[in-house]
């Protein structure tokens, strides 16, 4: 049984298997009561020949499939990534014809040259021995089979393709602008993600990914003169014959594998204690100040993988590795590219952001494609959250950046619904803000909600539920409810499928016999529990906390805070009284701490 089959048995997950005879009636049940997930699984080795003069290579793909769902698949679907990266491709037009493109692509890709472009061709495919049909249609290879494939079969899928490293235009490529040779993410025919939802083999157009996890073995054939860093664990001492050396490496329970190579790599290494061991690959020819900072780095990501590791869950891998390479900054299996020509902030940076990802992107792997905030958003957090703490800089909000980029994008009048389809964003700047800023406040104001500490415990919890499951939105909620107590779908519904606003206001206040009452209008959409403060004319403070009706109970609060009567979102309005002379109140102020993203903070105070 695969390695990840023998995990999820261990998670309580249904993996297809056929009851024995001698199972008892009751442990049937209370299988098929307990446990209906399921996932499927896939092992890839591959066979790589590069030609770091032509940019081409040549691979052998021996790919085992187990079809761990009940449903009978009469089809299979591969990526065929590096195909965007042609003049015409539906990743060159967008980016052509979006309102605001990404410059980075602009309209590169609509110039390369014959030599320049990327390509993957599958020259033959079989099944089980067995040549089956196939048809490339852009990213995708749509492939009908000979033979369906039943719930609980493993099938071996054969193929013999060739392939071109397209000039570096967006994460993948060859010589970047840094002078990185190759950077080889999204190489490979890689097959499409089949879940309860159905296929995932949405064409590549510039967003990001979904993989099935399995193990890898990749013997990558290279000059013998370049440094090889990326995906898996290497097995030996490389074989030299001639110019050309062999690498051989393993990567377990991953749903992808990424590698760079340069033959003017330094390659550093340094110990987590307790934890993998951290790589470094950047090119020698950096400026002097450069070198420094990617040495100074070095620490700094120790600190990062620890935090990340005590915040969220133990990281589960023997090594992971940041490499200069790519356009900028992405994640994946075990490691990072990275461009490496920054200041020493924007290193730790990107760097704290990429390694996040190790967390939400390739261990929970929520569906980027579906739920880009889920990814994006909480890895925005997280990381705002560590570089504060290991660089001592104590911000009363680390997240305050990723609120004021969603009131900008309120004010824009682009914003759409968090559910929208990554590629269908009418803007990418839509799509950034939505996925990154309104994701990370996603998390912040949801700690606003139910608590900080709750909050911590929430994601522990999330990371030890769902890690090497792709866990939906439903499924962070369910577990903050769990962890708090609360209802909270009322949460999960506004801010992520609707574009309702918060906005509630001090109206007025009212004297009567020296007892002050307090008027407070919600008037947007979103309803929200409130934190209010009133500081008297003698410097004292006073918290009061309404809970929301609808929450069916309320976060833990400081003894010394009043809580009132909870507030019914249908109900527009809403007072309470304080036992002292309005002369006596300086000022009153709804959410005192700025960790609810109401869009019209002027309204907040009243003087």
């Amino acid at each position: 049984m695969k390695k990840l089959l023998l995990l999820v048995t261990a998670f309580g997950i249904l993996t297809g298997c056929k009851s024995t005879k001698t199972m008892t009636a009751t442990t049937a049940n209370q299988t098929k009561t307990q446990s209906t997930y399921w996932q499927q699984h896939v092992d890839y080795k591959m066979d790589i020949d590069m030609d770091v003069n032509t940019y081409q290579y040549k691979g052998k793909q021996t790919l085992v499939y187990t079809n761990n769902s009940p449903d009978v698949l009469d089809r299979v679907y591969y990526h065929l990534y590096f195909n965007a990266f042609q003049p015409g491709s539906e990743m060159d037009v967008r980016s052509r014809t979006i309102a605001d493109p990404d410059r980075r692509v602009g309209d590169r890709i609509s110039k390369l040259a014959p030599n320049e472009i990327g390509y993957i061709k599958v020259n033959s495919l079989k099944q089980d021995g067995k040549t089956i049909n196939h048809e490339t249609v852009g990213t995708v290879l749509e492939v009908a089979l000979a033979k369906p494939i039943q719930p609980g079969q493993s099938v071996t899928f054969t193929m013999d393709f060739d392939a071109q490293v397209p000039k570096q235009i967006r994460r993948s490529g060859r010589d970047n602008a840094e002078g990185v040779a190759l950077s080889m993410t999204q190489w490979y025919p890689k097959l499409a993600e089949y879940d309860f939802e159905g296929w995932h083999a949405h064409p590549y157009i510039g967003r990001e990914f979904h993989g099935v996890w399995g193990d890898f073995e990749v013997n990558l054939t290279i000059d013998k003169n370049y440094v090889v860093g990326g995906t898996g664990y290497q097995q030996g001492e490389a074989e030299v014959k001639g110019n050309k050396k062999t690498l051989r490496f393993k990567a377990p329970k991953v749903h992808d594998f990424t590698w760079a190579a340069d033959p003017d790599y330094i390659h550093d290494t340094m110990q987590v204690p307790n934890g993998p061991m951290l790589n470094f690959y950047y090119k020698k020819d950096l400026p002097a100040e450069n070198l420094q900072f990617w040495k100074d780095l070095q620490p700094k990501t120790v600190q990062l993988m620890q935090y990340f590791s005590e915040n969220i869950g133990k990281y589960p891998y023997d090594q992971y590795s940041v490499i200069q390479g790519g356009d900028g900054g992405m994640e994946y299996a075990m490691c990072t590219l990275i461009t490496g020509k920054r200041k020493f902030g924007s290193l730790v940076g990107v760097t704290a952001h990429e390694l996040a990802h190790t967390w939400f992107q390739f261990l929970l792997a929520t569906n980027e494609a579906k739920h880009e905030w889920m990814d994006e958003g909480f890895t925005s957090y997280i990381s705002d959250y560590a570089v504060d703490a290991i660089n001592n800089t104590n911000l009363k909000n680390p997240a305050a950046g990723a609120y004021n980029g969603y009131y900008y994008l309120v004010k824009s009048g682009k914003e759409k619904p968090q559910t929208t389809h990554a590629d269908r964003y009418d803007t990418n700047m839509a799509y950034g803000i939505t996925a990154y800023n309104k994701g990370s406040v996603f998390l912040s104001q949801l700690g606003y909600v139910i608590g900080k500490e709750n909050l911590k415990q929430t994601l522990k919890k999330y990371f030890d539920d769902f890690a090497f499951k792709h866990p939906r939105p439903i499924d962070i909620i369910r577990t903050a409810e769990k962890v708090s107590g609360l209802e909270l779908n009322w949460y999960l519904t506004d801010w992520t499928q609707t574009t309702n606003t918060i906005d509630y206001a001090v109206a007025s206040t009212e004297e009567n016999n020296s007892i002050t009452t307090v008027n407070l209008e919600r008037k947007g959409l979103m309803p929200m529990p409130l934190d209010i403060e009133v500081e008297y004319t003698d410097g004292t403070k006073e918290q009061f906390y309404i809970p929301l009706q609808m929450m069916r109970g309320e976060k833990p609060v400081a003894t010394t805070t009043k809580v009132l009567n909870d507030w019914a979102w249908a109900m527009p309005n809403y007072s309470f009284s304080i036992s002292k002379a309005k002369n006596m109140i300086k000022s009153i102020t709804i959410d005192p701490n700025q960790l609810m993203a109401d869009v019209d903070k002027t309204n907040n105070t009243l003087n």
